[in-house]
C-alpha cells in the first residue's frame, strides 16, 4: 500500500454544489471523497470548494454557496476566479488534483509548479478534447472507468469512484417499485425507465433534477400520474437512502454509454440490484445475473423485471464493499500519485495517440453528452 503521509495535496472541486452535496452533485461528491480520504491517510490536504462545504481540514473558497444554490452568482466569473486561486497557490503543494473538468487545464498550460493529476469525469463535447490534448504534456490523467477512455490520451490509471457504504442502509427485502435517480436528459433514459415500468406493470418512482426542460415536458411529464409513475423531485440524505433501499431495482437504461454511474453503486450499497444498459462502464460495475441484469434494449429489460426479486441483495452490497468503496478508490489514487510524483511530467504521446488525435473527434459518440455541429476547420488543423 502506497504511503504518502505528509504530502501537501491541493484538491480542486467544482462549485456548482457544496462538497459533499446534500443530493445531486457527483463530481463534488467524488472530489470530497478524495480530499477526505487522503486526509484520513495522513496527507496534508487543502480542498478548494464552496464556502458551505463540510470538510474537516483546510477549506478555501471564493463563493459562500454552490452556483446552483444561488442563481444570481455568475458561474463564468466565479468558476474562473476559483480556478485561478487554486493555481495561484500551487507553490504551497507537492501535488495538485483537478476534479473540475477541462478549464483548469488552460491555466495549467501556462503554469509550472508541482505535478498535476486530472480526473476525467467525462467529455461533454468533441471540442473539449482540444484542451485535454494540449495539456497532456502538463497533466496526468485518470479515468473513472475503462470504457470512458479516449484513444488520444495516456492514462495513469482507472480509478473507479468510491462511496462510504456506511452511509447507505442495507435492506435484504426487495421492494415493489422501480426507481430512476439522476437528471432529466435523454442520455440518462428516464423515458425508457417509464416504458419499462409501464410494460412490466410495476410502479416507478422518479427522483431527478432538471436539465433539459423541453425533454421533461414532452417525454416525461405526460406520464406522471402520482400513482404508477411518481415524480418526487430531488431527494437528499435519508430520503435518498430510503428511496434506493426500498426499491425492487434501480433502472439505468442510458442512451449514451455511461462514464461511471455513481447511483448504481449507491443502489447496490443498499442491496438494490440494477437494470442497466449493456454499454459503457455499466458492465464494469454490475455483475450480470448477480447484482443486476445487463440489457441490450427495453424488451430485454421488461423480460428481466420478474427475475429481480430473486437476486441476492447481499451480493449487491458485497460487490460495493469489495470494489467501490472510498478506501479502494483512495488506494488507486495513491498508486497514481506515486507515479506522478516519480515522473513529474507526463510522457510524450505515442504514435498511436497522435494518430487518434488527428482522427475525426466527432466519430466518438460514447464520450459526448451533446454533440454540436462540426466546425468547418478540419480536426487535424485545430491544434496547429
Amino acid at each position: 500500500m502506497t504511503d504518502l503521509r505528509g504530502l501537501r495535496l491541493g484538491v480542486l472541486a467544482p462549485i456548482t454544489w457544496p462538497a459533499p452535496p446534500r443530493g445531486y452533485g457527483p463530481w463534488e461528491q467524488i472530489a470530497f471523497n478524495i480530499a477526505d480520504g487522503m486526509r484520513r491517510r495522513g496527507l496534508d490536504v487543502t480542498l478548494f470548494a464552496t464556502g458551505n462545504s463540510q470538510f474537516t481540514g483546510r477549506l478555501r473558497s471564493v463563493v459562500p454557496v454552490g452556483l446552483a444554490q444561488d442563481p444570481s452568482l455568475n458561474g463564468e466569473v466565479f468558476s474562473a476566479v476559483h480556478i485561478g486561486k487554486f493555481f495561484a497557490a500551487a507553490a504551497e503543494f507537492d501535488l495538485l488534483h483537478n476534479n473540475f473538468d477541462w478549464k483548469p487545464l488552460t491555466y495549467a498550460l501556462s503554469s509550472g509548479g508541482p505535478p498535476l493529476v486530472t480526473t476525467i469525469h467525462g467529455f461533454s463535447s468533441p471540442q473539449i478534447l482540444a484542451a485535454y490534448y494540449a495539456a497532456s504534456k502538463r497533466s496526468f490523467y485518470c479515468s473513472i472507468s475503462n470504457a470512458d477512455r479516449d484513444p488520444g490520451l495516456n492514462y495513469l490509471a482507472t480509478t473507479y469512484n468510491g462511496i462510504d457504504p456506511s452511509e447507505f442502509t442495507f435492506r435484504n427485502r426487495p421492494g415493489d417499485y422501480l426507481v430512476f435517480l439522476g437528471r432529466f436528459h435523454v442520455e440518462k433514459g428516464p423515458h425508457l425507465a417509464i416504458e419499462i415500468a409501464q410494460r412490466s406493470g410495476v410502479r416507478l418512482k422518479i427522483a431527478a433534477i432538471a436539465q433539459d426542460e423541453e425533454y421533461f415536458k414532452t417525454q416525461i411529464a405526460p406520464h406522471i400520474d402520482g400513482d404508477r409513475v411518481q415524480f418526487l423531485g430531488a431527494v437528499e440524505g435519508k430520503a435518498r437512502d430510503d428511496l434506493l433501499g426500498g426499491a425492487l431495482a434501480l433502472v439505468m437504461m442510458t442512451t449514451r454509454p455511461e462514464r461511471f454511474g455513481l447511483t448504481i453503486v449507491e443502489a447496490m450499497a443498499c442491496g438494490t440490484p440494477v437494470l442497466g444498459a449493456n454499454v459503457g462502464s455499466i458492465p464494469e460495475i454490475i455483475v450480470d445475473d448477480e447484482t443486476g441484469f445487463l440489457c441490450d434494449n427495453v424488451e430485454q429489460a421488461v423480460q428481466r423485471v420478474p427475475d429481480l426479486a430473486a437476486l441476492d441483495r447481499r451480493a449487491c452490497r458485497r460487490r460495493v464493499e469489495e470494489q467501490f468503496t472510498v478506501e479502494r478508490m483512495i488506494d488507486r489514487y495513491l498508486a497514481a500519485y506515486a507515479i506522478a510524483l516519480d515522473q513529474r511530467t507526463p510522457p510524450p504521446p505515442t504514435p498511436a495517440q497522435l494518430e487518434a488525435r488527428a482522427h475525426d473527434w466527432w466519430d466518438r459518440p460514447m464520450a459526448f453528452t451533446d454533440i454540436p455541429p462540426k466546425p468547418k476547420t478540419p480536426v487535424k488543423d485545430l491544434l496547429m
